[in-house]
């Protein structure tokens, strides 16, 4: 396996090699979800497209799930084959071993919850009497398609550390080929609503996973699914390690659930409708600064397992900078032209085109603020730092957002509830600047460097 170059090749070119990959990829990933609502809000109804929104938090938790094994995984194998050593070779054919088989439990007891639970669950995630069959429908329909979600993410990831960055890429463009396709005929032509959405959704993953298994079967390749053995305290590791991003998925079905609940009081259906498709939008923007995040994340780990901490501070130099830039431009983008955006989703809905505008206006501030946030957060996952990396992604996404959603409406009545998100960025971002301070000067104190302040930490 070639991974030399992790730790010796020019910076802007394994940007290109590994962040642009994961960037294009996540947003891949995320415009699947946005054109199931452009195919369901033209070709169904907005209560069929909101009744999908409401179920999102089903989706988070599998892919939260997911994504605790994966970035754990990611991180440690990294950090493991850094030290370049025939021990630390055989240890990460363990770890991963121990991740797979733990992820192929997980995955079963989330499709046999979305099997038998998904009209509690519907109702849990705030399903009214209206929404409620069509959400119940497509979380069952989902649900035989966990194990095929979970493992496409998994294999994925693990490719770039094989040195094929480039495979989950070309199984996100196979997934989004695939429900385009399956939408078009699920929904448009065969009218299965919410139904088609999941079929589609499902398929598309498991196409995925065709394509990203394929290095793991070789079994000349460091890590396959045929070697290692399951050891429960690599497992355990890993979990906790990677515990950040089952926050972040907890976070985002908790905001989801807290804007669902809040709209549903203050316009019923139209504002949930209207928050739909906001979410659609925003969630394909924050998907760019989360790639970013994932991209850095075998970069900063093999760098750090091998000693390379000015390199690992170039590196996380770089991602900030990426993700102002686009922060900034759907700042900007948003500001400028967020009625003929939404107009894509409910062209004829004046009503809940004003309340969607008006939303995005005010949610767009978060833009300027999130990016910086979701680095940070990816970032402390690659040092191996669980503790430091949940508590950024619990401030973002539940601690500061619920704060938000509690005081803010009382005083800016339904915009409160937009703001409740830069709001909680905000608070987020300073916190990120002590933790960054104190890390930078335990780093350089493990590497016997001379002390000197972070370059983040000075704006």
């Amino acid at each position: 396996m070639k991974t030399n170059e992790l730790e010796t090749g020019k910076l802007p070119f394994l940007f290109l090699r590994f962040v642009l990959p994961a960037v294009i990829s996540m947003v891949l990933a995320g415009t699947q979800s946005m054109v199931d609502g452009l195919f369901l809000g033209k070709y169904a109804s907005t209560n069929t497209m909101a009744s999908v929104n409401i179920a999102i938090p089903y989706m988070q938790m599998i892919i939260g799930c997911t994504m605790i094994v994966c970035s754990g995984t990611i991180s440690f194998l990294g950090r493991t084959l850094g030290r370049k050593s025939d021990k630390a070779k055989h240890k990460a054919q363990d770890i991963f071993r121990s991740s797979l088989l733990a992820l192929l439990a997980c995955s079963g007891v989330l499709m046999l919850l979305g099997m038998f639970a998904n009209a509690p669950l519907a109702v849990l995630m705030g399903a009214n009497d209206v929404l409620l069959a069509d959400t119940a429908r497509y979380i069952f329909v989902l649900s035989f398609f966990t194990p095929a979600i979970c493992f496409m993410i998994l294999f994925g990831f693990t490719a770039r550390l094989l040195g094929k960055p480039q495979l989950y890429l070309i199984a996100t463009l196979t997934c989004l080929a695939g429900n385009v396709t399956m939408d078009f005929v699920a929904i448009k032509i065969l009218h299965l609503g919410a139904t088609g959405a999941a079929l589609a959704t499902g398929f598309s993953y498991a196409a995925g996973l065709l394509i990203t298994i394929r290095p793991l079967l070789k079994k000349q390749s460091v890590i396959n699914i045929y070697t290692g053995k399951f050891r429960f305290s690599l497992l355990r590791h890993t979990v906790l390690n990677g515990s950040s991003e089952g926050v972040n998925s907890l976070a985002t079905a908790v905001t989801v659930w807290l804007f669902n609940t809040a709209l549903m009081n203050y316009a019923g259906e139209s504002g949930v409708a209207a928050f739909t498709v906001i979410n659609y939008i925003s969630n394909f923007v924050i998907l760019v600064m989360f790639g970013v995040a994932d991209g850095i994340g075998t970069m900063v780990s093999y760098n750090y397992g091998a000693g390379h901490l000015e390199r690992v501070r170039k590196i996380l130099r770089l991602a900030l900078l990426l993700n102002l830039i686009s922060g900034t431009l759907i700042f900007l983008i948003l500001k400028l032209f967020s009625r003929p955006l939404i107009a894509l989703f409910i062209p004829d809905q004046p009503a809940i085109m004003q309340m969607a505008v008006q939303g995005a206006q005010l949610y767009s501030i978060a833009f300027l603020l999130n990016g910086f946030n979701i680095v940070h957060s990816g970032y402390q996952t690659a040092l191996g730092n669980a503790v430091n990396s949940a508590l950024i992604a619990g401030s973002r996404g539940l601690i500061f957002i619920s704060a938000g959603m509690l005081l803010l409406p009382k005083i800016f009545a339904i915009n409160g509830v937009w703001l409740s998100v830069p709001f909680a960025e905000l608070i987020t971002v300073l916190i990120c600047i002590l933790l960054d301070r104190r890390e930078y000067s335990r780093q350089r104190q493990l590497f016997q460097l001379p002390q000197k302040a972070p370059a983040t930490s000075r704006g």
